[in-house]
């Protein structure tokens, strides 16, 4: 197979090249490549393919219809690797239903899904944590932050593995007393607001325990620029952590709450426009190494109902790539070659694997996306819904399988 006339974009930079693909792997990278299987991608961009750390299943209910939803569904997005978040139901706190995961690991034509480990069974206490890491858990998911000795023996069993801890900061106290972000908005629309403070406390706090225990913390879906600068200072002083941030934060603020609009309701809740631009601020200056999707999709009964009572959560995997492209590189925030590597290089790199790049030895794993189509979102319970986006995925190759769209 050769895709020709594409502009090739990885982490190192763009070059126009064709490329050949034999039994699932990069051949040969050049001019004029032939081969029995043509795939013309004149006008297209032949990237890597993205990879999301942080996305939740439809009413985060675990299912093999979910599971198989998701795969597809990611795949049209430009994601081609998934891990799940481990606040799922039931979670991922044994080895019956981080096998029944891995059996779904990659259907036809979907992404691959893998999933981190809930560090607390359904009963408050720890999960069999060695065992369920060894035996193919990508990362240990708490969002624990009352109980340092718990917090310590996770740690204890995430330096035997040399995995990370995927934390996502929250103070239950507080969340669970307001529906949306503490501010303005909040005050005129007469809802509970969430204090800034259920984050930044605890990234504060965990970023002594990664300090005190040597371990990697990746900080989940981090809103606060004040956690963006506190992340930035730890990592001067050498502490293994990292800032992840979901798109919706960066293309949406608190004011899309405005009529109460239940699809606007996510976890963690949309801040304000200010703070929305300090994010893209640190996002210019490289203060943000991953970027998420942030995929919580709900059922109708959970979103059609008041903003109050709604689910928290938003579709937007099958839109992801269009989505940045449209508001991150056309707008000429970030280039594509950063986005390989905040989309794809390092959140790989938090589970342990190599990718962002398009060299010859490597496994094709890519997207053929198209700057110069559109796409309209189409689904009833997205924050960006009846949107028309630029660029539309064309084709994803995984290795010998091609999935056209």
């Amino acid at each position: 197979m050769v895709i020709a006339n594409a502009i090739i974009y990885d982490i190192h930079g763009q070059r126009r090249a064709d490329v050949k693909i034999q039994n699932g792997i990069i051949t040969e990278i050049g001019e004029g490549l032939v081969d029995d299987e043509l795939i013309d991608g004149s006008g297209c961009y032949l990237i890597p393919a993205l990879v999301d750390t942080n996305v939740r299943l439809k009413d985060t209910q675990l299912s093999g219809k979910n599971l198989t939803s998701l795969a597809r569904e990611a795949l049209s997005g430009g994601v081609s690797h998934i891990v799940l978040s481990g606040d799922m139901k039931p979670c991922v706190d044994n080895e019956i239903t981080l096998e029944f995961v891995q059996k779904h690991y990659k259907c036809e034509n979907g992404a691959k899904i893998e999933c981190a480990i809930s560090a607390l069974n359904e009963n408050g206490q720890l999960s069999n944590i060695a065992v369920l890491l060894k035996k193919g858990g990508r990362a240990l998911y708490t969002n624990l932050n009352d109980d340092y000795n718990l917090i310590t023996r996770m740690a204890q069993y995430l330096q035997m593995a040399k995995k990370p801890l995927f934390y996502q900061a929250q103070d239950k106290s507080l969340f669970e007393s307001g529906v949306m972000s503490d501010g303005k908005v909040a005050t005129v629309l007469g809802l509970p607001g969430i204090s800034p403070m259920s984050e930044v406390v605890h990234i504060a706090a965990m970023i002594e325990i990664a300090r005190y225990t040597n371990i990697k913390i990746v900080f989940k879906s981090v809103t606060e620029p004040r956690c963006v600068e506190l992340i930035k200072q730890a990592r001067a002083n050498g502490v293994e952590v990292e800032c992840e941030v979901a798109l919706h934060h960066l293309l949406r603020s608190d004011e899309a709450c405005r009529g109460f609009d239940a699809d606007a309701k996510i976890n963690p809740p949309l801040t304000s426009e200010t703070k929305r631009l300090q994010l893209i601020d640190s996002l210019q200056k490289g203060e943000i190494h991953s970027l998420s999707a942030l995929h919580q999709p709900n059922s109708d009964i959970h979103k059609d109902i008041t903003f109050f009572d709604a689910n928290y959560g938003t579709t937007s995997i099958g839109e992801y790539l269009p989505l940045c492209y449209t508001h991150l590189v056309k707008t000429g925030i970030i280039d594509m070659a950063i986005l390989v590597r905040l989309a794809c290089a390092t959140p790989a790199s938090q589970i342990g694997l190599r990718t962002g790049e398009i060299q010859i030895g490597e496994e094709a794993d890519m997207i053929l996306f198209n700057p110069n189509e559109t796409m309209k979102v189409s689904h009833h319970h997205s924050l960006y819904k009846n949107e028309v986006l630029s660029g539309r995925v064309m084709i994803a190759i995984q290795g010998d399988e091609v999935t056209q769209f």
